[in-house]
């Protein structure tokens, strides 16, 4: 017998959970469905436990930052073991808090694959459903490496279940999980590698501060090795072996873990949305700017999972929910807003882009001032021992608008919610430097990093 709903939903992460709220609100029968548990990437395998793991690193970080400046060196470590129970104290009961909130809501919830039969009408584990709308909300898995013996590596969700941290670890790929997992390795002992094809990691940011937070890193005892592609992985007696080159020059690196950390992809290929007449492509569903897919009017997509102009990042994706629960309900009048949107890499210390890098402000007849700081002497940073800290901010020089903001320094990401606010409402470069801040923080440096 077919089971039929206003709205399924397609992925029980952020996405989902905020558009099936929504409309379950609303009076709307909802079902949601998720062949893992509960909760998406960012509550269970991504965000969330990463920063509980991060603290960790944190704490040891702080403290070889003040050695010397009233601090004695001792025998501060991170416990593994410890630290990953810490984390698991709180990811474990978040699928069935999750599960519960939804059951009081009227929200049925449905588990295992889903995929579609039809337009509006699915298969869900054996079970048929049909829908009023749905929302695809499933995320983003690992990108394949493409390699031999990429079934070898372990991916970031297996990473953040690790019992042990073993002793040597190649991270393949420059990006957020590599940087990310990388800098709270080598906090807790670990010899770590970051292997990247590009000429830097993190592409994304400011080349000027990430050279900067590289050698910061190779301080801490990291090993960068970029421009290298990678060939394959092997298996040779205890140690896994990632085979690299580098200019036609082939070099291999010996490791007890490698870590596939070379780029997600929408985690879509398991729907059958060639049944559901769903446009898509490499970057998720083609969608228009109300979320819609462009083929199937029944059919919405949101989160990391659609091809829309926002960063694949949760606050972007709850956004987007609720963007694509309104038009649902209302008709297409919401157009996300991505303004103002800042993006961080925890890394020790964190660095942050918001809107335009410095060329692409440059590009066209506008001109623009660049506010370049190099804040390791500021009070901020020598307080608490730090070494390393720059900031970037990029202005309209005639309409004093704040275009970019490229922000590294320990609590800098704090910073960045001041800028993104700033430029999500408007405000103007002058219109902060105003702010009275409490001091000493470093939301106080604010003004002074106007310049």
């Amino acid at each position: 017998m077919t089971k039929t709903y206003d709205l399924v939903v397609l992925g029980v992460g952020m996405a989902g959970l905020t558009a099936a709220n929504r409309c379950a609100r609303e009076g709307w029968s909802v079902a949601v469905v998720d062949p893992l548990p509960y909760g998406g990437t960012c509550a269970l395998r991504g965000c969330d436990p990463k920063k509980m793991l991060r603290r960790g690193a944190e704490v040891i970080e702080a403290a070889r930052m003040m050695a010397g400046l009233g601090l004695r060196e001792g025998d501060l470590t991170i416990d593994w073991a410890e630290l990953m129970a810490h984390k698991r104290s709180f990811t474990d009961a978040v699928p069935g808090k999750i599960e519960g909130g939804l059951d009081d809501k009227g929200v049925a919830t449905l588990q295992g694959p889903a995929r579609f039969t039809g337009e509006r009408t699915l298969d869900v584990d054996g079970r048929a459903i049909e829908a009023g709308h749905v929302l695809i909300a499933t995320g983003q898995r690992p990108r394949d490496l493409g390699v031999p013996g990429a079934e070898l590596a372990t991916d970031s969700t297996d990473f953040l279940e690790l019992d042990e941290l073993p002793r040597r670890i190649v991270f393949v790929g420059g990006g957020y999980v590599s940087m990310e997992f990388a800098h709270i390795a080598a906090r807790a002992g670990a010899e770590v590698t970051v292997a990247d094809r590009g000429e830097r990691p993190l592409k994304a940011f400011d080349p000027d501060l990430v050279d900067a937070l590289v050698a910061h890193s190779r301080g801490v005892g990291m090993r960068f090795e970029t421009g290298a592609e990678l060939l394959g992985i092997e298996r040779r007696g205890a140690d896994l072996v990632a085979r690299l080159a580098r200019a036609g020059e082939g070099f291999e690196v010996a490791a007890d873990l490698v870590v596939n950390g070379a780029g997600r992809v929408p985690e879509i290929d398991g729907l059958n949305l060639d049944a559901a007449n769903v446009a898509h492509g490499p970057k998720g569903v083609t969608v228009t700017e109300h979320l819609r897919s462009t083929t199937n009017e029944r059919v919405f997509a949101a989160g990391d999972a659609a091809d829309t102009a926002g960063p694949p990042l949760t606050p972007v994706a709850v956004h987007e929910g609720k963007v694509a629960a309104s038009n649902m309900i209302r008709g297409d009048r919401m157009v996300p807003d991505y303004r103002g949107v800042p993006s961080a890499a925890f890394t020790l210390p964190e660095i942050v882009r918001i809107g335009l890098s410095e060329d692409e402000a440059r590009q066209g007849d506008r001109e623009v001032r660049v506010a370049a700081n190099d804040t390791s002497g500021w009070y901020s940073n020598r307080r608490v021992g730090a070494s390393v800290g720059m900031t970037k901010v990029i202005t309209d020089a005639e309409t004093d608008e704040i275009l970019g903001v490229h922000l590294l320094g320990h609590h800098y990401a704090e910073a960045a919610n001041l800028f993104g606010l700033a430029m999500r409402s408007g405000l103007k470069a002058r219109d902060l430097k105003r702010m009275i801040a409490t001091y000493p923080t470093v939301g106080s440096d604010v003004g002074a990093m106007l310049g």
